[in-house]
C-alpha cells in the first residue's frame, strides 16, 4: 500500500509559495514550482525533518545520506515534465520499519518498505466532457510517501483500513499532516492482487486511486478483489494498470496502464546536493516524538482500567487524547471522563461536524459539570440537559444552575409531597406495584422527576416512593 501525506509546512518543497488549501486556482505558484527554465530548487528543511520524525516513529532505519532524483514522465498536472522524488531503495530517508495494528483482537506489525520525500503534482478537474483544467497550487507541495513491504502483511480490506487509521493517527500525533482525506492531504493507493486458495503466489496487481475516505478504501479494495476473482475464474487475465474509484457508482475504472520503474528513467537531481543526516540532528528529532496512539491506548487500559472501545475513541486523534488528559488533570475520574467524552461529547461532535479542539464545551466545562453532579447539586437528567446547553453556548454549568435555579431537590418534604401527588394520580400503576409488579416503580420515579422538572434526587425519590407505597 502506498500512502501519500501532504506535509504541514508554510511553504512548498522547493520554493517559498504557500501551501494553503482552498485558495483561488493558480495563485500560489512561481517560476520554480512551474518549472520555468533557469530556476533552482531549494529543499524545505522543515519538510525533511517531518519525514525523519515519521520514519523514526515507524521504527525505520534512517539513512545517513538522503538523495533526490528526477522521476521523468509526462502528465498534464506535472509542469516540469519530471517530479523531484527519491528513488526506490536508493537513499530514501527511512527504510525497513513497521507499524503495529490490531485486527480482530490480534496485534501484528505491518512492515514498512520505505518512507521518502517528494513534491506533489497539480490537480486536474474535468468539468466538461472532453475538457480538462489544471490547478497548480498544489504542485511542488511537500509530499511524504510511505510504502508497505512485499510480500504484503495486509490480507483484507478491513486490515488495510485499520493500517490507514493507525497511520493517520501517528501522523496527526506527530503534527506532520492534518490527515484530511477529503481535502487530499492524505491519499491512499492500495496495490491489490489475489492468489489461488492455498497458494502464496500472488497474481497481477492493480493500483487503485481516488479513495478519499476510510469507507471508500474498504469498498474499493473489496470491489477490486471481487473483480480480480471474477476475471480469473472466467479464464481471463488481470491487466496491470492504475484504476480510479467512483464512490458514487461503487465501481473502479481504468485510468492508465501501470508503469514499471524503468519507465520513469530515474537519475540523480543535479541541482540538489545530498542531504547529510547527522547523529546529532537525528537524536534531536527523536526527542520530539510524543507518546504514540497504541502506546497511549495501552497506558489508558492499564492505568485507568478502560476498555478497548473507549481507548480506541480516546486515542484516535491527538486532540481527543489531550482533551481526556486535561479532564483528568482537572480532577475528573478517568472512567467518568471517558464515559462523557466517548458517548455524550462524541455524539454531538459527530452530529454537528465540529472538531473537538473547536468545541465550546472545554475540559473545564466538563469538570465543572461532573463536580455539580457528584456533589448532588444537580441530577443526572439535569446534567445531560446542561451538557447540551453548554455544548451550544460555552457558558459554565455552575453559572447556568445558579441563574436558573436548577439545584437538585434533596429536601425530603418536597420529594414526599411530589410522591404522594404521583401516587394519587396513578392508581392503576400503584395497584400493579402492590400486586407484585415492582418494575413499574421506575415509571413512578419518572413521574416524580417530571413533577419536579428533573430536579428531584432520584435515589431519594425511589426510597420515599417505596415508603409511601408500603
Amino acid at each position: 500500500m502506498e500512502v501519500h501525506a501532504q506535509l504541514l509546512t508554510e511553504s512548498k518543497m522547493f520554493c517559498a509559495c504557500p501551501t494553503r488549501f482552498g485558495d483561488l486556482p493558480n495563485t500560489n505558484v512561481c517560476p520554480i514550482c512551474l518549472g520555468m527554465p533557469g530556476t533552482l530548487p531549494v529543499p524545505n528543511k522543515k519538510a525533511v525533518e517531518h519525514v525523519i520524525r515519521t520514519a523514526l516513529a515507524l521504527n525505520c532505519q534512517i539513512a545517513p545520506v538522503a538523495m533526490f532524483y528526477r522521476k521523468n514522465y509526462f502528465y498534464p498536472d506535472l509542469p516540469k515534465g519530471y517530479q523531484i522524488s527519491q528513488y526506490g531503495e536508493v537513499h530514501p530517508i527511512g527504510t525497513k520499519g513497521y507499524l503495529e495494528i490490531e485486527v480482530g483482537g490480534e496485534r501484528f506489525p505491518v512492515r514498512i518498505r520505505r518512507v521518502h520525500l517528494e513534491e506533489d503534482t497539480g490537480k486536474l478537474f474535468h468539468y466538461l466532457p472532453g475538457e480538462s483544467e489544471v490547478d497548480f497550487n498544489r504542485a511542488g507541495a511537500p509530499l511524504m510517501e510511505i510504502v508497505t513491504d512485499f510480500p504484503p502483511d495486509l490480507h483484507s480490506a478491513e486490515a488495510a483500513k485499520e493500517y490507514l487509521v493507525q497511520l493517520r493517527a501517528v501522523l496527526t500525533y506527530l503534527g506532520v499532516c492534518d490527515g484530511k482525506m477529503e481535502e487530499g492531504s492524505l491519499r491512499c493507493e492500495p496495490n491489490i492482487s489475489v492468489a489461488p486458495e492455498g497458494s502464496d503466489k500472488l497474481g497481477t496487481k492493480t493500483e487503485l486511486k481516488n479513495l478519499n475516505s476510510f469507507r471508500s478504501v474498504v469498498r474499493g479494495i473489496e470491489f477490486e478483489i471481487e473483480r480480480h476473482i471474477k476475471i480469473l475464474e472466467s479464464g481471463g487475465q488481470v491487466v496491470q494498470e492504475t484504476r480510479g474509484w467512483s464512490e458514487e457508482g461503487g465501481y473502479s475504472f481504468p485510468m492508465r496502464t501501470k508503469e514499471y520503474e524503468q519507465d520513469y528513467r530515474y537519475f540523480p537531481e543535479p541541482d540538489i546536493v545530498p542531504i547529510q543526516i547527522s547523529a546529532e540532528w537525528l537524536e534531536a528529532l527523536r526527542a520530539t516524538i510524543p507518546e504514540l496512539p497504541l502506546q497511549k491506548a495501552d497506558r489508558y487500559r492499564k492505568a485507568y482500567k478502560l476498555g478497548n472501545v473507549e481507548t480506541r475513541i480516546l486515542t484516535a486523534d491527538i486532540d481527543t487524547a489531550t482533551y481526556f488528559e486535561q479532564c483528568i488533570a482537572l480532577g475528573v475520574d478517568p472512567k467518568t471522563a471517558s464515559n462523557w467524552i466517548t458517548v455524550e461529547l462524541q455524539a454531538r461532535l459527530n452530529d454537528t461536524g465540529i472538531a473537538i479542539r473547536d468545541s465550546k464545551l472545554t475540559p473545564a466545562h466538563l469538570a465543572d459539570l461532573v463536580d455539580l453532579l457528584h456533589k448532588g447539586v444537580i441530577s443526572g437528567r439535569i446534567a445531560k440537559e446542561l451538557f447540551d446547553e453548554v455544548f451550544q453556548t460555552g457558558v459554565m454549568p455552575s453559572k447556568i444552575v445558579q441563574e436558573r435555579g436548577l439545584v437538585q431537590i434533596s429536601d425530603e418534604d418536597a420529594i414526599r409531597a411530589a410522591a404522594r401527588k404521583v401516587i394519587a394520580e396513578n392508581p392503576d400503576v400503584v395497584e400493579k406495584y402492590r400486586a407484585g409488579k415492582t418494575t413499574v416503580l421506575g415509571y413512578l420515579v419518572g413521574q416524580i422527576m417530571r413533577e419536579t422538572q428533573g430536579r428531584a434526587n432520584p435515589q431519594r425519590a425511589q426510597e420515599i416512593l417505596r415508603e409511601e407505597l408500603g
